[in-house]
């Protein structure tokens, strides 16, 4: 394709992406779809612009104040990620002369470096103060590592680093979780055979140790309240050797059919999908009472995960902050009925912020005296997670891109009386 058509696609995509209206990777997606004849390097190139716009949003629209035409085609210029020569061929001289004079000039405020919204700016430098909030928002605009977690069923860490080393793809022990592989590059995974057979997920590091914080058991009963597509559902029915009974539960069939088919890849046949109307739903009552091991990973803003998702940061407010914890609170209502005395509830999020974490685990404590806290150290050193200590914020799990190269988590642990 030639280079202008290419970046007229680039215009049209960014257009889509920034209504802000869907997921940015949906968007990328159903766009790549209907372009049928777009060849691998073409896609990478206009899936790269757009992320590439995504993170640096507001330093690419400040630039773009000097330029003409469409706004969309002047954003893909300034962040083109399919090399300058096929750029140049793309442009008339005065646009080129123009992307010259924009790399070169002087972009010094703070908003210009770090990209994100004031409101979330703001919270984040009020939490971590200056030097440590930087450190964040350079981290924040870098690309996510690729995580795998080895399935302990199928295979071991060590024996699935040879798999990849013969496959010609590098990898190294994650730093903290004993299930984790980190991969150089992006490779191409799903056609791998040990892929095909079971052997690995791919899942962020911080994700792998949520599951470690439970420290599910075999032969126990286990309920994941918001299993999704069910990451961290296969990480627990692994923990648990394929025993026992491991309760998956969400809102979306469509979520839940996902998991049952990665669930027989991973040879797991002690996992439950079932779907619940809401956070009181009656399977909850039938339950109520039993449950050995209870995750709760809830839906928030997933600002967290802005390293693989910077759209999140244009498409959440204050007012999404508000209403997510009111759910949250709901839904943490709900699963505590379900911990057996001497069972266990564990509140998670890929939230960055503590009005979604620490916020929503100090009300249900308030609210909730039948439930006594776990020190979060404790239960990750159980379960052989290196560095527990440097994990944590007193008792809570506190994850953070700049600090452990994992998405941003957070987690609480409790003991039901």
């Amino acid at each position: 394709m030639h280079p202008n058509a290419l970046l007229d696609l680039a215009a049209e995509l960014l257009r889509e992406v920034m209504n802000f209206d869907a997921p940015a990777d949906g968007v990328v997606a159903g766009f790549f779809r209907r372009q049928r004849l777009l060849g691998p390097r073409e896609r990478h190139a206009l899936a790269e612009t757009t992320y590439a716009v995504l993170r640096r949003r507001l330093l690419f629209e400040h630039l773009a104040q000097g330029g003409r035409g469409p706004l969309p085609r002047r954003l893909a210029i300034l962040a083109w990620a399919g090399g300058d020569e096929s750029l140049r061929r793309a442009l008339a001289p005065d646009e080129w002369s123009w992307l010259q004079a924009a790399r070169a000039a002087p972009h010094d405020a703070p908003a210009l470096r770090h990209n994100l919204p004031p409101w979330l700016a703001e919270a984040l430098q009020a939490r971590l103060g200056a030097d440590e909030f930087w450190r964040l928002a350079d981290a924040l605009l870098e690309p996510a590592p690729l995580d795998l977690r080895a399935n302990l069923l199928k295979t071991r860490r060590e024996a699935l680093h040879a798999a990849l080393a013969a496959a010609g793809i590098e990898s190294a022990p994650t730093p903290h979780s004993p299930w984790g592989l980190r991969v150089a590059g992006k490779p191409a995974l799903s056609g791998l055979e040990s892929f095909r057979r079971g052997d690995f997920e791919i899942q962020d590091e911080g994700s792998q140790l949520l599951a470690l914080a439970l420290d599910a058991k075999r032969g126990e009963m286990v309920v994941d309240f918001c299993a999704g597509a069910g990451g961290k559902t296969l990480a627990l029915g692994a923990a648990m050797r394929n025993t026992g009974r491991l309760y998956a539960f969400d809102t979306s069939a469509h979520r839940l059919d996902a998991l049952r088919q990665r669930a027989e890849r991973a040879g797991l046949t002690n996992v439950h999908p079932a779907q619940l109307a809401h956070e009181r739903d009656e399977r909850i009552d039938r339950l109520a009472g039993k449950i050995d091991r209870v995750l709760v990973d809830a839906p928030c803003t997933g600002l967290g995960t802005l390293r693989r998702n910077p759209d999140l940061k244009w498409r959440q407010s204050p007012q999404v902050v508000e209403a997510m914890r009111a759910q949250q609170e709901a839904i943490l209502a709900g699963a505590a009925r379900l911990p057996k005395p001497g069972g266990r509830l564990l509140y998670a999020t890929c939230s960055l912020l503590d009005a979604e974490n620490e916020a929503v685990a100090q009300a249900f404590e308030a609210a909730h005296p039948g439930f006594a806290r776990l020190p979060a150290a404790e239960a990750l050193a159980r379960s052989r997670v290196a560095g527990a200590a440097g994990l944590v914020e007193g008792d809570r799990l506190r994850l953070w891109p700049q600090r452990h190269g994992t998405d941003g988590f957070f987690a609480a642990l409790w003991i039901r009386h």
